[in-house]
Formats: structure tokens, sequence, C-alpha cells
């Protein structure tokens, strides 16, 4: 499998992600610059991490005018997988190919902490195979993460099946209003979404930072398993 990882000004996390597909799932992954439009056919493009042209204007206003942009809009549109996570999420709902958008947290605060999301269910190439209700435990780091949608693009979303995450408690319990378990106070505690068609997918959390017991802290490896779904699809 080949995996793109997009490397924009200011990202940070493309080198976990490369590690998690290259090493340890065995897949052939590589960065792809921003200014460059060929994105060497990939079986996979990930929109990783960080602070894109330092979150300047708005997080991902900036990184959705990259050259390279284009090619990954043309790569979805013909059916290609594209998952972007954190500020990766952020540019996909910027530019277009993700409803909604990430405004600022609920409390004005960087929020760098564990979360419990609870897998809604198995929709979209990063879930599917996973059993709804799987609770995987991983980071948070962002100031904007705040997901936002109007009513009626909830209520489509929501009916589509959608919603690929959602912030929840350790056991899988859902509240929206909890700022326990729902710190960001995203509309309907939303932590990832997917496109209708399935083959875009974008979430706030770092699963890629929990992928290994060594370093996941009190994740352990849980955030592993839907890089390893997105692999065998």
């Amino acid at each position: 499998m080949r995996v793109a990882v997009v490397v924009f000004p200011g990202t940070n996390c493309d080198q976990d992600v490369l590690h998690v597909f290259g090493k340890l799932l065995n897949s052939e992954a590589y960065p792809v610059w921003h200014r460059d439009t060929d994105l060497q056919k990939p079986d996979l493009v990930v929109l990783p991490g960080g602070f894109s042209y330092g979150d300047y204007l708005r997080t991902g206003a900036l990184a959705k005018l990259s050259p390279v942009m284009q090619s990954v809009k043309d790569f979805a549109a013909k059916g290609g997988r594209v998952l972007g996570i954190c500020n990766g999420f952020q540019i996909l709902c910027e530019a277009g190919l993700l409803p909604g958008v990430l405004l600022e947290n609920v409390g004005r605060r960087f929020l760098s902490q564990f979360v419990h999301i609870k897998t809604e269910k198995s929709v979209g190439f990063f879930t599917n195979g996973i059993e709804a209700g799987k609770v995987i435990t991983c980071p948070i780091a962002h100031f904007q993460g705040n997901y936002y949608a109007d009513e009626a693009t909830l209520e489509e979303i929501e009916a589509n099946g959608q919603v690929v995450f959602r912030y929840s408690d350790a056991q899988g319990n859902v509240v929206s209003d909890d700022r326990s378990s729902n710190v960001n106070g995203s509309c309907h505690a939303i932590a990832g979404i997917a496109n209708k068609a399935g083959n875009v997918v974008g979430l706030m959390p770092h699963p890629e930072r929990a992928a290994e017991a060594l370093v996941g802290f009190v994740g352990g490896d849980t955030g592993l398993a839907p890089f390893r779904v997105a692999v065998a699809a």
C-alpha cells in the first residue's frame, strides 16, 4: 500500500504518520511537499496534524490554497481515500471536502490532553470493520477543534451516518453537554466525520500518538486499530 503524507509549512505530525504506516504497518509511506502536484499514485493520502501556515487567517484557510490541494481534490473526486487528522481535518473542511468547520474550543483555551473517542459506526475506510462502540483513547492538541455545522447540515450528517467518532467517557457514554468528555464543545460531540461516499475522513484527535503501547501512555496502542483497518481496506 502506498501512503502519501502531505507536508505544509507548519506541519508537525508528518513523521508520526509516516512511522505508523511505514514502520508499524509495513506500508510504503512517503512525504509530499505542499508545492508539489504529483501525489505519486498513492492508495491513500493523509493530511497530518500541525499548524499549517501558523494558523494565520483561519486554520486551514491558507493550506487549502496550496498547489497540492487541487491534486488531493481530484484524487478524492475519483474515489481515492483521503484522511485528515487535526489540522488535516481543518484543511479538509476549509477545502470543502468535508462539511462543517472547526471553531475555537469552548472556553477559548488550547487543549492538550488525552480524550476518549467512541467509534460511532463502521463507515468510511478508517473504521470499516471496527466494532461500533469501540473506545480509542488518544491525545488532542488544538485551539480550534470545536466542530460546528448548522442544524440542516447536522441533520444530514446524522441521517447519512457520516459521524465516525464521538467524544465519550472511558465506557463509551456520549453526553454532548459534558465538558469532561466533550472538552472542546463540538456539536453532537462529533470528533470525526466522513463524506457521503465514505472515501474522505477527518478527525481532530491524534490516534497516531497512541499507536504503540510503549509511547501511548494511557491510550496504549488503541489508536493503531483504524490505521490497520485503512491498510487492510
